[in-house]
């Protein structure tokens, strides 16, 4: 089975960090004359929110229907049920996604917008500022966060359509019968889609349908490479498929890069860390990006295969969390997002295998307990081996 099903005749724009996202999306929402559908993980409540806040009101207000997706854990309790009130009362409509958890341990981390089904958005920037922590908006960042998003004009928009206006159906009052004919009738569009690949198309994971989908996107292009992969993720603490994968490219002597996040969870930093010593002794290059907080989930393999979206490499993620990348079959496209990599890389650290093989006794042994720790809890969540 095809990891990715391709459309042709598409024409993707890669936009850099908010400077380049948001007036891209605020054009979008200016111009829009039928629908908007939006989907994000956090909708924040500063001057980047209300800034968007206020083109979804003026849509509304031209008589656009416009339909918002917010993740009831991503955004918070409070700011979740402030900004439904707000918009509702500007005449847009606006869902919670899954709150108080009470139908599962499950989020929407998607970001995906489409406007007139003429345009869309798909990344993994959230609606919050560029300089603001995520965790914490008091926060400033020292440089605007590391992010991507890509703007979509041609055929794989209806792809993209179909997957968010079926995510808002699902959110509605629904029977049993009626989610099953949605199941049904996202499938066989699906199938319909079906043909060579050409230059982009969609890959969702919903921790039902599609549980392995961008996985195996990442391990199919991996098995595929020949000269180059640059990969960059904020959150690393990937599955054995993914690091099997990422040593066997690089002993075929593929040339693989790591480009990753660190700073924003410590615990988290030591399981990444606990995963150094094997992957460098089998030549995968590693960069610690430290200039800012890096939130971009994007990789290039043999600038030829380029995806931007929202996924991360961690196992909670795989569990739990909705996902969306797009992968683009582009040279030009993929070469300008390696650019960025590199660029990236410059501003990193460079990991070396002799820092990890004499790193004092506690800092190894705090490694390898909080890896032991993780493991553990994705076995329990999982309710199987996870290694």
């Amino acid at each position: 089975m095809r990891s990715v099903t391709f459309t042709a005749d598409n024409n993707i724009a890669l936009l850099h960090c908010g400077a380049e996202y948001f007036p891209a999306l605020e054009e979008a929402f200016e111009a829009a004359k039928v629908e908007i559908y939006l989907e994000t993980y956090i909708f924040a409540g500063d001057e980047t929110g209300e800034q968007i806040k206020g083109a979804l009101r003026r849509a509304a207000a031209r008589g656009v229907v416009v339909n918002v997706i917010v993740d009831w854990h991503g955004s918070g309790n409070a700011q979740s049920k402030r900004l439904k009130q707000e918009l509702q009362q500007a005449g847009v409509h606006c869902r919670i996604f899954n709150p108080w958890f009470m139908h599962g341990i499950t989020r929407t981390h998607r970001k995906l917008c489409v406007v007139d089904r003429h345009v869309a958005f798909v990344g993994g920037l959230n609606i919050n500022h560029d300089l603001h922590d995520d965790e914490d908006q008091s926060v400033l960042l020292p440089a605007p966060r590391w992010d991507f998003a890509v703007k979509i004009i041609g055929p794989l928009v209806a792809t993209i359509h179909r997957e968010v206006e079926a995510q808002w159906a699902r959110m509605g009052r629904l029977n049993l019968r009626l989610r099953w004919e949605l199941l049904r009738h996202v499938r066989l569009h699906a199938a319909l889609d079906m043909g060579e690949p050409a230059m982009a198309g969609l890959v969702v994971r919903d921790n039902l349908r599609n549980r392995r989908t961008i996985q195996r996107a990442y391990l199919q292009a991996l098995g595929h490479a020949k000269k180059s992969a640059w990969l960059a993720n904020p959150y690393f603490a990937p599955g054995r498929k993914l690091r099997v994968a990422l040593a066997a490219a690089a002993a075929r002597g593929v040339d693989v890069t790591l480009v990753l996040g660190v700073g924003q969870f410590r615990l988290l930093d030591a399981v990444t860390r606990s995963y150094y010593p094997k992957l460098l002794k089998s030549g995968v290059r590693i960069v610690e990006y430290r200039k800012t907080q890096l939130h971009g989930k994007v990789g290039v393999i043999d600038d030829e295969w380029a995806t931007v979206g929202s996924s991360n490499y961690d196992g909670f993620s795989l569990l739990i969390n909705h996902e969306a990348n797009v992968v683009v079959r582009d040279i030009a496209f993929a070469v300008a997002l390696r650019e960025h990599i590199e660029r990236a890389m410059a501003d990193g650290v460079p990991m070396q295998l002799e820092d990890f093989v004499n790193i004092p006794w506690y800092k190894r042994v705090f490694y390898e307990t909080m890896y032991q720790i993780y493991k553990a809890t994705m076995r329990i969540i999982a309710w199987r081996t996870y290694s």
